[in-house]
């Protein structure tokens, strides 16, 4: 089951007494969220890769009266996956819930994706942790911080105080209803709780309540004059979107900004006297990059953070940018020691997806481990689109039809087709050796200029990290050798000319080995395939733009299909299950409607309710909606008219009984007399239901 929220009034269900297993519930969110459930009663399964973690969360459950056990292992094994669904059955005797913080799909999905990691890490580690401490214990000695008692989110009902996106509410300055307490992923506007207008907590949807709390604060204000200068004046060759935001936040006036929260989970504020305080998510996050490069390199990473020459690039979105180009460059201006600051902040806009914002808890997304389940062997595929419509800067949109288009109208019948008549005219003419190329001809310098154009400007947007027009460019040459192949005709010169066929697929073998340097960083498993075709030498980004990479009598691999067209049928599966997601998610968001004014019970009674036996059933001519029913009722026959013809075949119908008001007054509609009303309800899918007895009834039966 999907946890959107613990209120059993908004769910409908009784927490108490249902089993779950949390991974990764030894510390941070996995703890808090092992938690969490043990206060509603719910029986945990405590899984942590480490024992000593695990028997801690448990030891927390147990002192709030809650029922928990440690169960050990790493769930990347799947023999242990096996034993903690035994340890489930034989503790609990089964499970009911299952919710997964140890991110090994992710991992796991990344890296066959062709996402290859120096270290995959997280900031719950313990020498995350002592990082993170001994950093705010720093400022904290040098007088950096200041000391402030203000009003902070309570929710009452979950008796907690909330971190910013616990908090949800209307942006005030977009209009946007699902604003966070911290920004507004709509507008990029940064907020604070108090800005939003009706703020609920995220965790139970009750109103938010401010409570008095006292907390440490950086003033970012201190720093203002500096980030000024480092953006605005020394950093002017950013995007335009990281370039903008940063100024806009600059121009409206740093303000002081609180680092930490008032939680159970997190990194403890280092200081006496913060019992039940943490350090603040976007304070604590960006030592992250610190601790996982001293994970890394223990004797080397400060040469990696503090040498003059060390270039550190940060790619992210566009809500992370006021934290990575303003809050954490502050920090490590008020920690000093060298620290060097982002050299550049490449950050994208938003990818929607079939026109509606991307949304994990609403399963509105493409999940990878599953996209590599359904497209097996087309990680490229993903990749190439993905990039092709990157929100550089202003959202952009990920549509399937989009995806199906590119993959056949651009890999397949641009760099697919060039690749393959290159190869298998080859193979025909020349048995697949690369004959030695002759004089160059026009068409020839035609084609070299062309390459050397595409090959600057795709180096150009690597180099500025303009993606998408780097991989523009890549399929450009593609482009070229296909406008070559046309405009050559090798097939015909074969006939008469064997030496100018020799020269003209001589370059286009050159050519093909200048797509697999140009697309190696970005479809890594077809350019692999290429190269093999090649004959497997190793090619480097230095040979780009030269027509002279593969030697002359060199053998060439046999000619394979980079990629193959995807069917509508694909496609239409992928769109099918959004489709689903979007109908789950609003039969999950269906409330009652809100009770009709009380009536009396002489008024009620005075209703005639009866139950009656369906004899005939047919659709009303020129009405789509409406069906007429000729009802047994017990004391001889009537004529019902209803407006269910969308829900029911009046095949389907005859001979079933059902429930009517028998005691309105007739009504003509479209010229039939309506003798009564047929009770139903619609249910939270849209769908209707006729109500009738749970079992066979007398006609004329009284409902009462």
């Amino acid at each position: 089951m999907k946890i959107t929220g613990l209120d059993e009034e908004r769910h409908g269900r009784r927490w108490n007494g249902q089993r779950a297993l949390v991974t990764g519930a030894g510390q941070g969110i996995g703890q808090a969220v092992a938690q969490l459930l043990a206060s509603k009663g719910v029986k945990v399964a405590v899984n942590d890769i480490v024992p000593e973690r695990a028997e801690n969360t448990v030891k927390l459950i147990a002192d709030a009266g809650g029922e928990a056990f440690a169960a050990i292992g790493d769930i990347a094994d799947p023999t242990v996956v096996e034993d903690l669904f035994r340890q489930l059955d034989e503790r609990f005797g089964g499970i009911d819930i299952l919710v997964n913080v140890a991110g090994i799909i992710i991992k796991d999905s990344l890296e066959e994706l062709g996402v290859s990691f120096d270290i995959y890490s997280r900031t719950t580690s313990d020498l995350h942790s002592a990082t993170a401490s001994e950093f705010f214990r720093r400022l904290y000695d040098k007088g950096e911080f200041t000391v402030k008692t203000s009003l902070q989110p309570y929710d009452e009902k979950g008796g907690e105080f909330l971190a910013d996106r616990y908090v949800v509410g209307t942006c005030p300055r977009c209009g946007n209803e699902h604003a966070y307490g911290d920004q507004c992923e709509a507008c990029g506007s940064s907020l604070n709780v108090t800005d939003l207008i009706n703020p609920c907590s995220a965790l139970t949807g009750e109103p938010v309540k401010m409570r008095e709390t006292t907390h440490w604060y950086l003033p970012l204000d201190k720093w203002e004059e500096k980030l000024r200068k480092w953006i605005l004046e020394d950093h002017k060759e950013w995007k335009t979107n990281v370039y903008g935001q940063c100024k806009s936040w600059l121009d409206a006036g740093l303000q002081p900004r609180a680092v930490s929260r008032d939680l159970t989970w997190g990194v403890p504020v280092p200081v006496e006297g913060a019992e039940g305080k943490v350090l603040y998510v976007w304070f604590d996050a960006p030592i992250g990059y610190i601790s996982n490069t001293k994970e890394l390199l223990p004797d080397s990473w400060e040469k990696w953070w503090k040498d003059p020459e060390t270039r550190i690039i940060n790619f992210i979105g566009k809500d992370n940018i006021v934290f990575h180009c303003i809050v954490f460059p502050a920090m490590l201006m008020a920690y000093g020691d060298g620290f060097q600051l982002p050299d550049n902040v490449p950050a994208n806009e938003f990818l929607n997806l079939e026109g509606d914002k991307i949304s994990t808890s609403r399963n509105w997304a493409v999940w990878l481990h599953e996209y590599l389940r359904d497209f097996p062997g087309k990680q490229d595929v993903l990749r190439y689109v993905l990039t092709a419509n990157a929100p550089e800067t202003k959202d952009n949109d990920f549509t399937w039809a989009d995806f199906q288009a590119r993959n056949n109208n651009e890999l397949v019948a641009i760099l697919g087709n060039f690749v393959n008549r290159a190869f298998v005219l080859t193979h025909k003419y020349f048995g697949g050796i690369v004959p030695a190329a002759g004089e160059a001809g026009a068409p020839e310098k035609q084609l070299q200029s062309d390459l050397n154009a595409a090959v600057a400007a795709l180096t150009d947007a690597l180099d500025t990290f303009h993606f998408r027009e780097a991989l523009k460019e890549a399929m450009n040459i593609a482009r070229i050798g296909n406008r070559y192949l046309q405009e050559t005709e090798p097939w015909k010169v074969a006939k008469t000319d064997l030496a100018r066929t020799a020269t003209i697929l001589n370059t286009a073998v050159q050519l093909c080995a200048n797509l697999a340097i140009a697309f190696e960083p970005f479809l890594p498993f077809s350019a692999a395939k290429l190269t093999a075709m090649l004959g497997g030498e190793k090619l480097s980004w230095s040979d780009l733009g030269s027509l002279a990479i593969i030697p002359a009598g060199h053998q060439l691999g046999l000619p394979e299909l980079l990629f193959d067209k995807i069917d509508d049928s694909a496609v239409e599966a992928q769109i099918k299950r959004l489709q689903d997601a979007k109908k789950a998610n609003e039969i999950a968001a269906w409330r009652p409607e809100p009770q009709l004014p009380e009536v009396s019970f002489d008024d009620f009674s005075r209703c005639d309710m009866r139950v009656g036996t369906i004899l005939e059933c047919e659709k009303v001519a020129k009405a789509d909606k409406l069906l007429k029913f000729l009802i047994d009722d017990g004391m001889g026959t009537r004529t019902i008219v209803s407006g269910i013809a969308k829900y029911y075949k009046p095949e389907d119908l005859v001979g079933k009984q059902v429930c009517f008001i028998s005691n309105l007054p007739p009504r003509k509609i479209k010229g039939i007399v309506s003798e009564g009303m047929l009770l139903s309800c619609v249910n939270s899918d849209g769908s209707l239901t006729l109500i009738a007895p749970s079992a066979s009834a007398t006609p004329g039966a009284r409902i009462g």
